[in-house]
Formats: C-alpha cells, structure tokens, sequence
C-alpha cells in the first residue's frame, strides 16, 4: 500500500462526472460496507480502493497492491459524500447479456436517484435478473443510486437502450403499471415476462404503453393521486414472484 498520488486523486475526481465515468467504464463506490461488499462480491472488477490508513489494514491482503492511502482532508476532497465514511472503491462495469427469461424490470424515465437504488435493491430481494431502463432514466452509477441500492449494483446488470425497440422485438409478455388497469391480484404473470414502470410524475409514455399486453393497477382506497414508483414495484413484485 503506497499513499495516493495528486494525479491519481484527480483521476477519481474526474469520476464524479458521468461522461466519464462512461467513458472508462467504471463507477465509485463509497463506505465501508459497499466497498469491502464490492470487493467481496465483484472482486473480478476492482481497480482500486483508497482509504484513511485506519480503513486500509482491513483489506483483505490480496487486494494490498490496489489499495492506495488518503489523508482524512484528501478523503473528502474526492469524495462525493457530505460526509466523507472512511473508504472509495473503483471498479470497472461488468459486462452482461440482455436475458430474454425470467422476469424482467424495464425503467421507463425514472428520474430520482433513491427511486432507482430502491429498485435495484427489490430486484436483488426478488431475484429478478435484469432491470432495463430508457436511455433518459438516472444513470444507475450515480453515488446516490449506489447508496440506496445498498449492494444490489454489484448483482444487478443494468442496460440502458432505446425502450421502445426493445420492447417491439422481444417476444416477453410485457406488463405495465398504470392508474387505470387491471387489479395486479387478477393477473396471472408468467415467469418469463416484462413488468414496465414508468416516470415519476408523467408515468408511462403513450408509445411505450400501446406495446402493453396488460395494463396492471394498485386498486386505491384512499385520496393519494399516486404511489411512489418504488413502493409500486415492490407491491407489483410481491405478487408476482410469489
């Protein structure tokens, strides 16, 4: 383990920008627990870790070539946190192939970074295989979306791709959730399918809903306009998978 050099700090600096990021193909993870579950879990694709030297000694020992130390006023200079936790990981992007089995989550425009974390964590509790997003759905390497999916990224393949193609040529049965629909209790869901959910506020678009085979509901009781996209599809994969 060596100290950090400036030229490498400001290399993991330029990683907070997503274009570059997506030109290297990498992400940042931050914390103890997403770093050490990273290298646990997604060891393959570890660039480097760097760390106060407190942190650094816990390391596992095949992983000391790679891990560089920070001061604590360093830490938070390349930190995207507002308070700096004690380790930042790089690891480069696994690689996947788009699935046509098993169930699958299409992202139409979510937009909040806590509601994409949130949603990779359910694929993760659920078992799902792959989740795949519109090209304009918040970018599932942001720190925040890190943060929130609590892991589920290092298990989690993500494709971003034109969703209106995708869904006109896979022969899944694709099922979206709509304000008005059938009750998602009356359906019965393959184990091979697609379950589309859409935008914060403006749900799904006209043209991504008209490749529906079945518009699915949450019956409402109360007065709320809507439910949190999260909190639906964790409600929609609930029964569904069950």
């Amino acid at each position: 383990m060596e100290p950090l050099s400036k030229a490498g700090q400001k290399w993991v600096r330029s990683l907070h920008l997503k274009k570059n990021r997506d030109q290297e193909a990498l992400f940042l993870a931050e914390g103890e627990k997403s770093v050490m579950e990273g290298i646990s879990v997604f060891a393959s694709y570890l660039e480097m870790v760097i760390a106060l030297d407190s942190f650094a000694l816990k390391i596992p020992d095949q992983f000391h070539s790679r891990t560089f130390t920070v001061s604590p006023k360093e830490l938070e200079q390349i930190s995207e946190l507002k308070t700096p936790n004690k380790c930042i990981a790089v690891f480069r992007r696994s690689k996947a192939v788009l699935l046509e089995n098993g169930l699958t989550i299409a992202l139409d425009g979510i937009q909040d970074p806590g509601n994409m974390g949130t949603i990779l964590r359910l694929a993760d509790w659920f078992g799902i295989k792959q989740i795949v997003c519109s090209k304009d759905t918040v970018d599932c390497y942001n720190s925040k979306v890190i943060q929130s999916s609590m892991g589920a990224i290092y298990r989690i393949p993500v494709h971003y791709t034109d969703l209106i193609t995708y869904l006109s040529h896979t022969t899944l049965q694709k099922f979206g959730a709509m304000l008005n629909g059938t009750s998602y209790k009356k359906v019965n869901y393959p184990e091979d399918a697609i379950l589309v959910m859409g935008n914060e506020g403006k749900g799904v678009r006209p043209e991504i809903e008209a490749l529906f085979d079945v518009s699915v509901t949450i019956p409402r009781f109360g007065q709320a306009e809507s439910l949190n996209v999260a909190t639906a599809t964790a409600i929609l994969l609930a029964e569904i998978v069950s």
